[in-house]
Formats: C-alpha cells, structure tokens, sequence
C-alpha cells in the first residue's frame, strides 16, 4: 500500500508540475509551422534581406530526418518570416525554440540572440537543452518584417529544431522593476579594480545591451572577467522607502558597486578559475538590497559590475535589471514559491 501511494503521489506531483510550467508563459506569437530550409552553411543566410524564396518548406518542430531529409548529418540553415504587433512594444519578449539537435545559433533579423552547444573543430552537442533567449526591443521591427534564422549543425541520429514549444513568449510572473536599468551600457573585457570608480571615464568602452549574452555582441568565445558600466540619473522619488537593485541572471559570477561601493555579489572570483569552481550562479536571480546613503537622488549614479564567466555563456543575460520596492520584491518572491516546494508533504 505505501508503494502504491508513492507512485501515485509522484504522477500527481509531476502532473501538477508539468501544468505550472505550461501556465508560466503567455503566448505572443506561435511561431510553429512551416518555415524555409535549407542544407549547408552560409553566413549570409543570416542575414534579413537574404532572399529564401527558393528553399524548401519544412515543418518545425519536427526532427529533418521525418521530413524527407532521412541520413543527414551536417549543416543546415532555418529561416522564417513574421510581423509583430505594437502592442507588444512594452512586453518582455523571449524567443523560445525548444529542443534543437544538436547544435545552434539564432538570428533575429541579422543580430545574434542566442546559441547551445559548440560547432566543430570543438563539437558539443545540446540536443537536450531547452532554447530560450531574451529579445532586446531594439531587435524587433515593430513596422514591417521580422526573419529567425537558425544555424544548426548535427553530428548523428536526428537533426534540427525537434520538439517544443516555438514562438514569442512573455513570462507570466516577471516582476517589473519601479525603475528600469536595461538598455545600452558599456563594457570592457579584463579586470581591474579602479573600474568600480565613479571617476573612471568610460566613454571608450564597448557599448552593449543588457540583458543579453556578451558572446552575441562581438565577443564570442571570451571567457574571464569583464565589467559593466552604466551612468543613470535616478529619479526623486522611487516607490518604498528601502529599494532593491534587481541585476537578473549572470554567467557566471558577480560583483556590483554602486558610486564605488561594494552592494552585493553572488560566487567567489578569483584567478584562474575553472569549471570546478562554479557551483549554478549563472541560475541565480540577482536581488542586492541597496543601502540608504548610496544611491543619490536626482543627479547622477554609476553602477559597475564585475563579471567573471568559466565557461561558455557569459554576462548579464537575463532580466529583470532595474530598482524594485523591497516589500513589492518580497511579496513577488513569496508568491513564487515552486510546487516542488508547495507540495513537500507529497515525499
């Protein structure tokens, strides 16, 4: 009897779970269907104004080896077309792509939003990674046509954009900061200390959107320590009396000063670092509480954020980034408790 209970409690707490995952995403736009393919590798094919009228059709999500290329192994490119409605221009958008074998590259209208695994001479599958990337606004064309390209490369067995969802989502439960910090910041591989200075004139330094992976904005394959700047004027009043900094997810681990001081960090740095020495930073959602005598109303802040990545992705790669109400934080975070959490008593 106590087998069969266990059993049962299982099945229900994996269909309980497995209706909180599909409940957690808004659809903004199905994406599944027929797209263009076509076998071989181009950089061109990237490119939006790249004219795939003559390719084939195939449909997606669907392994190539079901729809009629039976055996390939190799390079193969997807492309498809859609508009978008303006409504959309204040939502936060992700392109979600489900499960690609076994290696890929994803390209809104020509700028790199994401990738898994490793293309050869260094061949590392992902085919059981899920594909979801953030979409920077500033990529989607609010007034005409949008392309997703998609590079796959596969080594064996079935190839492609196989199974999953496919299309433009909004997470139901992203907490919107009081006061946004994403956009363009600036950035500068390496490490050194006095970046954290208010002082420092970082007029030079790269210009990059955040959130977004570092490796797709022209710093593929860098793996170390790099910092982020970004200069804000905040407003008078902010909502709450004690404030959060909300800096998302970052690959792997941080350090973030605020006008030179010190407000938080998530993971030890230090030289030479390899795998070993990461434990899931990259997952963790970054909440600093900032204290009451450093942010400076109404005139000019800088926050700096020292970034180390190990391995693969690396920078401030996903949201929220921006000032929250600590109690409007608190709230959200108690709300979200797991099922896995909720349902304890099931075990």
């Amino acid at each position: 009897m106590p087998r069969c209970h266990h059993k049962v409690s299982l099945l229900v707490l994996l269909l309980i779970a497995t209706v909180a995952q599909s409940q957690s995403w808004k659809t903004l736009l199905d994406l599944r269907g027929k797209w263009k393919f076509e076998l071989g590798d181009n950089e061109h094919w990237a490119d939006p104004k790249f004219d795939d009228s003559h390719w084939d059709d195939i449909r997606v999500p669907a392994s190539w080896e079901n729809e009629g290329y039976p055996g390939y192994d190799g390079y193969a490119w997807y492309r498809t077309h859609f508009r978008i409605d303006e409504d959309l221009k204040n939502s936060i958008v992700y392109l979600r792509l489900g499960y690609v074998d076994d290696v890929s590259e994803v390209y809104l209208n020509g700028h790199m939003v994401g990738f898994q695994g490793e293309f050869p001479p260094h061949f590392s599958t992902a085919y059981n990674v899920y594909n979801q990337f953030v979409v920077p606004q500033a990529y989607l064309n609010y007034a005409g046509d949008n392309v997703i390209a998609v590079r796959v490369y596969d080594l064996r067995l079935a190839g492609g954009i196989s199974h999953g969802e496919v299309g433009l989502f909004e997470p139901r439960r992203y907490l919107k900061p009081d006061y946004n910090l994403g956009g363009t910041w600036k950035f500068k591989r390496g490490d050194n200390d006095s970046w954290k200075d208010v002082s420092i004139n970082d007029g030079k330094w790269n210009d990059v959107l955040v959130p977004a992976f570092w490796e797709t904005q022209g710093f593929k394959d860098y793996n170390g320590f790099g910092w982020y700047r970004l200069r804000f004027k905040a407003p008078e009043h902010l909502p709450g009396n004690r404030l959060i900094l909300l800096l998302g997810k970052i690959d792997d681990m941080d350090e973030t000063y605020l006008n030179g001081e010190l407000i938080g960090k998530t993971g030890r740095m230090r030289p030479n670092m390899t795998r070993s020495d990461i434990n899931k930073e990259y997952s963790e959602l970054r909440a600093y509480e900032i204290p009451s005598d450093v942010l400076i109303p109404d005139q000019e802040n800088v926050l700096a954020v020292r970034v180390c990545d190990v391995w693969r992705h690396g920078g401030i790669y996903d949201g929220p980034i921006g000032f929250v109400a600590r109690d409007k934080y608190l709230k959200w975070k108690k709300e979200g408790k797991s099922w896995w959490e909720m349902l304890d008593w099931f075990k």
